[in-house]
Formats: structure tokens, sequence, C-alpha cells
């Protein structure tokens, strides 16, 4: 405990922020929340111990409050070694914890609206994603800056919602605290099956005695992971500690929040970026305090301001979903894993196709390993099969008169044509958004590219637009090339294409897209898992939204239109990021009474991971990609840390690059690789390039990374970033 009038260091949450010195108004201790100023801007803060600075006593300024509320020393921990390990600030990675600007202040008084649901005004896109908004905050008044920010409108959207009566003004007014918190009680009329109790005992035992450890929950779609980690959450929850869920996307709760609820007898607080700021505070508030133990949410979940945490479950744990690179680059599972090994709690990773670097620790012996090896309910994998379309060549279809390239070969269709004549219902995947990839002039080779980034635009029929998928800029589609007025042409496929082709070919079929571009919140997945339950969909087409977690019992073939897409690319990762799709994607098929068939489209029919996918053959197919790894020294058998380099100016970025190359060390047992040009060479109107660190297993790259950086003085108009163990090469 410090006094009044002690010098201490306090930790603010800013990127580039190690600590600043400030005398104590009063009595305090490490972890404790104060509030300070820093260029005449306040901040909330942490104590992080006594000051350094040096400087004399009456340049120092005063704590301007202190809080009756601190973070846990297991936390500060945290933030020390993730500091070390991603190489982020201190600073940034307390900015991930104190996340909510006004935590600590009263409610803002501000104008709210509610949203009406008798408006006699036309629905339209924009209406929809405010009634979202809306539902998933529970239909909250909400501010208008909330509703743009949530459902991603424009203030002249909200103009005239109001004044067509949709949105209606209404009183301002707190959010009661209390109605995020819970108490939670076990059903108890769930029977798990023999391999269920077996993990769920193995689970509860660590649970029950304590201290770290990691548990692989390994068990084939299907299988009941879900049950078996909701039995692992109760025991923790009924000890009085608390539990976090992550999953990699909260789209995927549209299921689970039901099954949650249903076993639990309440919905879990659910943490995640639709959230308006009132209800952000009020549940940060509640974790802080220790009135809400049990939060569902994507990666940032796990930054809330715990108190006695005592389980993490992270389902999909495989997922390049956990994987962060826009605030700091880190990985969630990682982290997490960190997080409870400091803590002194148990971790659940839970995945039908477990990541390389979970397989390697589970065979040294560093985590536990839980399979569950058949589907609950004693429902059959599906039957999977290749289509080689050197031998079936899609059949091309008409669209008034124009002759219009198929993506669809008939066995394929012959497949669909049964599936519907027998009342079940079908999914195509394809992981590309849009209509056509490329748009192209016939005559000079001109293609439409994003002027603020050097990859192409796709066409999206559905708004008629070009779209960039790297910055989200729009532009009209050109009926001419802008070099040589000739005819332009749409080539590739998207899902949006392969709609068309389905409406042609099967036009008494219903059909439904699927991908980031109409699922924008939880409420438009759950609208979709209504109609597939109730029957009103009889072909779904979606892009990897589909390939996680979902269960429809009565859908019975899944069709993959380009199985061959990211087998062959540059990442070392690709064989075992394609195989993790296609296995997902899988096990959608069949799921209930009736037996499923999944059949992959592909000009490749021997490459070993459709083998294995066909011959339900993971653990071969990942023994030989890991082996392939360890001779190349790739992770998990080395280590790998990006440094990407970005600037406004070619310029000054090449100069930079050349800089920090004529300093990099000589290194025994690592090198340093670059400057290339990145992949994506432009995003946004920044230039890229890459370096990279390599080493093996063992070697301790990071303060090696961090001198080599610190040597170059940074000019302006320059942004470094560091990753270690990229995920993504682009």
């Amino acid at each position: 405990m410090f006094d009044a009038g002690t010098i201490v260091k306090v930790l603010i949450p800013n990127v580039v922020n190690t600590g600043y010195d400030y005398r104590l108004t009063g009595p305090a201790q490490i972890g404790t929340f104060v509030g300070v100023t820093v260029m005449n801007r306040p901040y909330v803060g942490v104590v992080w111990g006594y000051g350094d600075s040096g400087l004399a006593d009456e340049k120092i300024k005063n704590i301007s409050c202190i809080y009756d509320a601190s973070l846990p020393i297991d936390v500060l921990q945290c933030i020390k070694r993730m500091s070390d390990w991603t190489l982020m600030t201190p600073g940034a990675v307390l900015r991930l914890i104190v996340n909510v600007p006004d935590a600590f202040l009263p409610p803002r008084t501000e104008q709210l609206y509610s949203y009406n649901p008798d408006s006699t005004a036309r629905v339209t896109d924009n209406r929809i994603a405010v009634s979202d908004a809306f539902a998933s905050n529970d239909f909250d008044a909400m501010s208008a800056l909330d509703i743009q920010n949530i459902a991603r409108v424009s203030s002249a959207v909200i103009r005239t919602m109001v004044k067509n009566g949709t949105l209606v003004p209404t009183a301002t007014r707190e959010i009661n605290p209390n109605q995020f918190v819970y108490q939670y009680q076990d059903s108890g009329d769930i029977t798990l099956n023999a391999e269920q109790q077996a993990a769920a005992d193995a689970i509860g035992t660590s649970i029950a005695s304590g201290g770290f450890s990691v548990h692989l929950l390994d068990g084939i779609t299907g299988s009941g992971k879900t049950q078996v980690y909701f039995d692992a959450a109760w025991r923790a929850y009924s000890r009085g500690g608390s539990v976090l869920l992550m999953m990699p996307e909260i789209a995927l709760t549209a299921q689970f929040m039901s099954r949650f609820a249903a076993r639990f007898g309440a919905p879990p607080v659910v943490w995640h970026s639709n959230l308006t700021a009132a209800r952000r505070r009020e549940i940060w508030r509640g974790v802080l305090n220790g009135n809400i133990r049990m939060v569902v949410g994507t990666r940032s979940a796990l930054f809330l301001p715990w108190q006695d945490l005592s389980l993490i479950v992270i389902d999909e744990e495989h997922d390049t979903s956990y994987k962060q690179e826009d605030m700091g680059n880190y990985h969630a599972r990682d982290m997490a894993i960190l997080r409870a090994n400091i803590s002194k709690i148990p971790v659940v990773l839970a995945s039908a196709t477990p990541a390389a670097e979970t397989l390697e620790n589970v065979n040294l012996g560093k985590y536990r390993h839980l399979r569950l090896t058949s589907r609950f309910g004693g429902a059959e994998l599906p039957k999977i099969q290749t289509i080689d379309l050197r031998e079936n060549r899609p059949t091309s279809y008409m669209v008034g008169d124009a002759e219009q390239t198929g993506f669809l070969s008939a066995p394929l269709c012959d497949a669909l044509r049964d599936t519907l004549s027998a009342g079940h219902q079908a999914m195509l995947f394809i992981n590309r958004r849009g209509f056509a990839p490329i748009v192209q002039c016939k005559k000079c080779g001109w293609t439409a590219t994003c002027p603020d980034c050097s990859v192409g635009m796709t066409y999206h029929k559905h708004v008629g637009k070009l779209l960039c998928h790297m910055c989200g800029r729009t532009m009209p589609l050109m009926k001419s090339c802008p070099d040589c007025s000739a005819d332009v042409s749409m080539r590739g496929v998207g899902l949006e294409k392969i709609q068309e082709e389905v409406n042609v070919k099967f036009p008494s079929a219903r059909t439904a897209l699927v991908s980031s571009d109409t699922i924008l919140s939880r409420q438009s997945l759950e609208r979709l898992v209504a109609q597939m339950e109730s029957g009103d969909i009889d072909i779904v087409i979606g892009t990897q939204i589909l390939a996680k977690g979902h269960h429809f019992p009565n859908l019975t073939l899944v069709g993959v239109v380009d199985a061959d897409m990211g087998l062959f690319g540059t990442d070392f990762r690709a064989a075992e990021h394609t195989f993790q799709q296609l296995f997902q994607v899988s096990g959608r098929a069949g799921r209930g009474a009736h037996a499923g068939t999944v059949l992959l489209q592909t000009y490749q029919p021997t490459h070993p991971v459709l083998t294995a996918i066909c011959e339900n053959n993971r653990d071969v197919f990942m023994s030989n990609d890991m082996a392939g790894r360890k001779l190349a020294q790739m992770p998990p058998y080395g280590q790998l840390i990006a440094v990407i380099v970005e600037g406004k100016q070619e310029s000054t970025l090449a100069k930079y690059c050349g800089n920090l190359s004529a300093a990099a060390p000589l290194l025994h047992g690592a090198k340093i690789m670059g400057p290339i040009a990145a992949q994506v060479y432009q995003v946004r109107s920044w230039y890229r390039m890459r370096f990279l660190v390599s080493g093996g297993k063992n070697a301790n790259l990071q303060p090696i990374v961090a001198r080599w950086l610190s040597s170059v003085p940074v000019p302006a108009n320059i942004r470094v970033k560091i990753d270690v163990n990229p995920v993504n090469f682009m």
C-alpha cells in the first residue's frame, strides 16, 4: 500500500506508454485505478509501481482522483508478460483492458431514441440493420451515435427514420446495472454419453484441485463438445468463480444462446462490438465488481477486468479469427493460456480440427488430450467424395439470351436434385464473396483495381457496385473500359454467381446467401437459422461463416464448389487451414436423423488434403504436414516474427527500410530476411514492406527484435507493426 504523497508510476492505456510518474493524493495499492492527465487530456490508468523518472518534485503532477477499484496482481503480471511476448508496450496492452473510456464516469446525458416496430415506413436494408442494432441491445433506447456505429448507417439515415417515425425520441435514462446480473442453475436434464462424461470428469477434477492445466477437447463435428464444456462451466461457476466462454465470432451464438439458456436457466452476458456505450460500461463494471461471473464473447472478452477468473473455454480454438491484427498483434488463444498459467486456472480448448501448435503441445505432454469419437445421439458421419472437374466439366446456363459459364458439375446438380426431391436441405460452400472477383477489359486487359489498395475490386451484383475487400471502398460498375472503351467482362466466381446458377437450374428452390455482406449481426444469423429449421430454405449458399458450429438437422448435402481454393497458397499453413475449413463445413451434413453426403469439386482429387478429408484421416494428414514443418523449422518447431513497415511515401519507406536493413544484427541460430514488398503492397493508401525474423524453437527473438528496431529512429508518417508468429503473410 502506498501512502498519500508517494511518487508512483501510473500506466495509462496508450500505445506509446510505459508509465509516467505522479504524486498520490491518498492511499492506493499496485493495480488501483486512478485518474490522471497527460498533456491536459484525462486518462484512467493503474498504479504500476514506484516512480522512477528522477524528475524534481515540483514537476510531478498530482493524481486527479483515486477510484475504489483495482486490477488483481495476476492481471498486472499478464500485462507485463504479454508485453514482453508480443512487443506491444504495456500501455497498449492496458488499452485492451481499459477499453470503456467512461467506465468510471456517470452516464452522459444525451438524446436517446427508441425503435418503433409499428412504423408504416417502407422496410429497407437500412431499417433492418437499425432494427437488428436495437435487438442486439434488447431494444434499449440508444443514442444516434450508437445507432450509426452499430447499424453501420449514416446520420442522414437516422434523420430520415426520426422524420418517418421509425425512431422515436425518448427521455434519457440510465441502464439498470442489475439487468446483466443473472443467477444460473444447472437444469440437470442433459445426460452425457460415456466419452463426454469422462472428458467432463477430467476437466472437473482440474477445476476442483486448482492449478494451471490445459485440456484439448478434441471431438468430431456433432460430438457434443458444447455440453461437455457447459458441464465444466457449471462446476467452476458453482464454486464461486468466474467463467469466460470465448468464441471466434459472436455470430456463432445464434444457436448457442438458446442451448446456454436451456442448460442454465438464463442467457449469458454477451460481450461483442455491437453493444451500446452504456451497455459496454455496465457490463465492464459488472465484471470488475464481480457481479457478472459468466460471459460469452469474442477475443476482446479476455481483457475484461476479471475478478477471480476460474475457467477459460476457447471454442473452435484453431480459428484464425482469434488472431488480432488491428489494436496490436496477438493471438487470443495463446494469451488466454498465458493468463491461465499466471492465474493458475484450467483452460479448455475445443475443436474438431485442432491447430498444429495445439497438437504439438499434446505430443509434448503439456496439454491433456480428451477425445470424442462419435456423434451425439447416434448420428453418422457424412460420406465424403470428390468430383473430378477434369472429367465432369460444369455445364453452362442461360440468363436471358446470354450464355453463362457454369460452375456446378452434373454430379453435384444430380445430388442437389435428389436432395430436394427427398425434402431435405443442401448447402453450397464457396469462400468468396460477391458475384465476380475480376472485372476486366476484353480488348486491352485493363482490370478494375482499388485506387487505395493494390488489389482488384469485386463486383457485388446485389448492390450493383464494385467493392474493395481490403478497405471497403465502393465504386460504380463501369460499362466500358476507361482506357479503350471496349466492353468489360466479369470473370471468376463468387457466391452471388452460384446463386444465379442455382436459380436458373433449380427455379423452384428457395435459396439464401450467407456471408459477411448479408449477415451483419447476430439477429440476421438467427433469422437464417430459424428459416433453416422451419424448412423455408432449400439451398443455403455461403462462405466460411457456414463452416462453424451450426446445427441444421435436415441438411443432408454439402457441396464445395471449389475445393482447390487455398490449397496452393504461399503460406506454410495453407494446407492446414484448407483442411480445417473443408472438414468443418463437411461436418454440417447429416447431423440429424438422415445420413449426410459431402461432394468436393476439384481438379486435384488426389491432393493429400482432399484424400485425408475423404478418408476421415485427420491425424495422418496433420502428422505428415507437421513433419514437413519440422524439417523447415516452421512453427510449431520454430519461431517467426514479422516486422511490417508502412509509409505514406514510397521514398521515405524505402529509406527507412534501408536503414533498418543496414542496422540488422548478425545472429547465430536465427536470421533476419528482407525487406521485401508485402504481397499486398498498398492498403488504404499506405505502402507496405516486410521483414521476417526466423529462429529455432527455443530462440529468444523478442529482445533481439526490440533492440534492433530501437536502434533506428522512426520518421514521421512511418508505422512499424510487430507480429509474433504471424498468421497473415499478406
